[in-house]
This record gives structure tokens, C-alpha cells and sequence, in this order.
């Protein structure tokens, strides 16, 4: 197939790429990536599906290195990694960071494995607003709203936050970290009330993580890898074959036709405000 666009010539062979039965030739372990700010979870959410369902698949290896992200796209992910570990074998590998969100996907698997040195931790939900108040005033804008209630236009760049809004954000961020909290609780089997007092959004060590039961094991990937062999009944001294999903090749027409486009709204932040499980102490 042949297409050209702006003087430029693109050549594809195929719009689906190989079959189901060519991708699983083999049996072995899947592995699914979860890297960089979490915007975004139907990728990895069928991803998950497909492993689960692919009788070739024997467990699943979840690499985390990701300092967290939205909300809604956390719990989904970890949902999902929750009923794929009641099928078939699933172990959360830390890398670098699994921190706030990264720590909750994990908290699904039925292992997690961090390394002595990974950074999670950052148990708790962060809400921005920008106030350009000051700007505006120097630029000479000036914001009219029209509003059917006093809360609607609450996180207004144009004015000040006043108390019950602030204090009706801080009830709403209390009820998400809670939900926190409770996924921490029910996963790790811990008491709530020894969760709630590292959930403070502190960030620590894989090696302190352990320490607080949040972690079973330390080890690098590897480790992770032959603990799901292990717990998939692969029975070999040898890295069993890992099985990664299918690779868009197709991600710069994805950007051209907007598929991507609410994504990269949302990391420069033009889209709004978002819920966050998210360690803001890293480089995005």
C-alpha cells in the first residue's frame, strides 16, 4: 500500500500487522511496560486482556517505571491487573520508579519486585490550579461568567479560591486518598490504619518499601521474570521466553489524525486540571 502526504512517500505492507497465531508461537511470559506519566490506560488495558485470554501466555511481568498520573487511568489499570492475577500468574517488576500511581497499578499483581533503590512510595492525590490573577490584571483581561451555581466555575485562573471551595477540593481529595489507602490495605493485607500513617506522601526506598510490606521481594527484572516462571509452573534454569504486545507502527499518523492529541494536552497542561496519583519530584 502506498500513500503520499506534503511530497513525502510512505510505504506500508500491512494496516494490521501478523495475526493472533503468528505473534504467539511460542508459550512463555508477557510483559507489559507501564513508562512515564499515566495519562492514559486503553493501551494497557487490552494489552492485559489479550495476555490474559492467550492460553500460550503462562504469566505476566508488569515493569513499572513511572512516577504515577491520573487518577481514573490508575485505578482502571489496576483493576484490570487485579482480575488478570486471579487467572494466571502476575508480578509486578519496579524499575527506577514506581512511585503514587506507578506503587497503585502494582498493588494488583499478585508479587511485586523492586529494586533496593527504586523511589515509590508518594502515597497520596495532588489537584493543581493556576492562578493568573496577577496576569491578568497587568494585561488588562478581564474574566465574565455566567454560572448556574455559586461552585461552578470552581479552580477559576482569573480569582482567588475561596474557603468553601477549597474546603469541598479537600473533602473530594480526602475521599480519593482514602480509596488509596483501602487498595493499599486490601492488597498488601495491612492494617489501615499502618497505611494511613505512611501515606502521607512521602517517598521512599524499594528497600524501605519491603520493609513496610508494601514490596515481597528486591530484585531487578530478571528476578522478576524467573518469579513468574516459577509461579506459572515453567520449569527451567533458563530465561523463559518473554512475549511483549505488538508495537504500533503506525504512531506518527496516530499523531497526525488526534488520536494522541489529548495526551499531549494533558502533559502540558492545557487540558484542564487533573486528579493525580502522581510523584511530582521527577523530570516529565
Amino acid at each position: 500500500m502506498l500513500f503520499f502526504w506534503g511530497g513525502i512517500t510512505f510505504f506500508v505492507t500491512s494496516l494490521t500487522g501478523p495475526s493472533k497465531s503468528e505473534l504467539f508461537l511460542q508459550e512463555g511470559l508477557g510483559v507489559i511496560d507501564v513508562k512515564g506519566v499515566i495519562l492514559e490506560s486503553e493501551e494497557i488495558l487490552a494489552n492485559l486482556v489479550a495476555f490474559r485470554e492467550e492460553p500460550k501466555i503462562k504469566g505476566i511481568v508488569l515493569r513499572i517505571d513511572s512516577p504515577g498520573g491520573a487518577v481514573g487511568a490508575s485505578q482502571e489499570i489496576y483493576d484490570e491487573v487485579r482480575r488478570t492475577s486471579k487467572v494466571k500468574p502476575v508480578v509486578a517488576s519496579m524499575g527506577s520508579v514506581a512511585a503514587s500511581g506507578g506503587l497503585y497499578v502494582s498493588l494488583g499483581a499478585g508479587k511485586i519486585v523492586a529494586n533496593p533503590g527504586t523511589l515509590t512510595g508518594s502515597m497520596g492525590v495532588i489537584l493543581k490550579f493556576a492562578n493568573l490573577e496577577g496576569l491578568f490584571d497587568k494585561i488588562g483581561y478581564k474574566n465574565e461568567v455566567v454560572k448556574s451555581g455559586r461552585l461552578k466555575d470552581i479552580g477559576s485562573p482569573s480569582r482567588p479560591m475561596t474557603e468553601e471551595e477549597r474546603q469541598m477540593l479537600q473533602g473530594m481529595i480526602d475521599n480519593v486518598q482514602e480509596q488509596f489507602v483501602q487498595a493499599v490495605s486490601e492488597s498488601r493485607s495491612l492494617p489501615v490504619a499502618e497505611v494511613r500513617k505512611i501515606a502521607d506522601g512521602r517517598i521512599f526506598s524499594g528497600q524501605q518499601a519491603k520493609e513496610y510490606g508494601l514490596v515481597d521481594q528486591l530484585g531487578n527484572f530478571s528476578d522478576a521474570v524467573m518469579l513468574a516462571a516459577e509461579l506459572a509452573g515453567i520449569k527451567s534454569d533458563k530465561m523463559p521466553e518473554l512475549i511483549y504486545p505488538q508495537e504500533d507502527d503506525f504512531s506518527f499518523l496516530r499523531l497526525m489524525t488526534g488520536k494522541n492529541s489529548e495526551s499531549l494536552l494533558q502533559q502540558t497542561g492545557l487540558s484542564g486540571p487533573l486528579l493525580a496519583y502522581e510523584w511530582t519530584g521527577t523530570l516529565r
